[in-house]
């Protein structure tokens, strides 16, 4: 009975612990509209950027419908999302795992949602890659179609470098001035 009272105090210590030490919540004092910034850019670019292809393969009746029903989604799982974020009193939950650990258990929780946000993860890392690898070759062809061809390869490896610098740097207000012309450019397309 000691030991568990023991481990209840320690938890709050662990915690503050980790959080003191991860990036992510290290610190909490962004602006608002660094928060526009990164959400229009998520949001916004991304889509926006695809629209024109996906209008063009399905149409616009059933185009118009799916965009009604990915809004309609959107729009509930960020309700669900900022319901959940502090529904038990006195605990926030920062991250996806915390959350599935709250709802299915400490250890079936981990194992539901760790595989799921790795495999998105990896799956949404490829493909910007070569997006972004695509778009700076057509920018190159562009730019200079007298030069010589480039591998795309080598322009999917330019983009990650890049990525792979930007990945290092202390938190994500850190890169609010590249979601800021993401952004602009995102709304600039529309």
């Amino acid at each position: 009975m000691a030991e568990t009272q023991k481990r209840k105090e320690a938890a709050p210590e662990n915690e503050k612990a980790l959080n003191d030490w991860l990036p992510i919540t290290k610190s909490r004092n962004a602006k608002w509209w660094y928060s526009a910034f990164h959400n229009v850019t998520a949001m916004v670019g991304a889509g926006v950027l695809g629209l024109p292809y996906a209008m063009s393969e399905i149409g616009w009746g059933p185009g118009i419908a799916v965009i009604v029903l990915s809004w309609i989604i959107t729009l509930y799982t960020l309700w669900q999302m900022v319901e959940m974020h502090e529904m038990v009193p006195g605990k926030r939950f920062d991250r996806y795992y915390e959350l599935g650990q709250h709802a299915f258990g400490e250890k079936l929780g981990l194992w539901i949602i760790v595989p799921q946000q790795l495999l998105v993860e990896v799956g949404v890392d490829i493909m910007y890659m070569l997006t972004g690898g695509q778009c700076l070759k057509k920018f190159h062809d562009t730019v200079c179609p007298s030069c010589k061809d480039i591998r795309l390869t080598y322009f999917i490896m330019i983009f990650a470098s890049v990525h792979f610098v930007l990945s290092h740097l202390p938190s994500f207000n850190s890169v609010a001035v590249v979601s800021l012309a993401a952004a602009v450019m995102s709304i600039r397309y529309m």
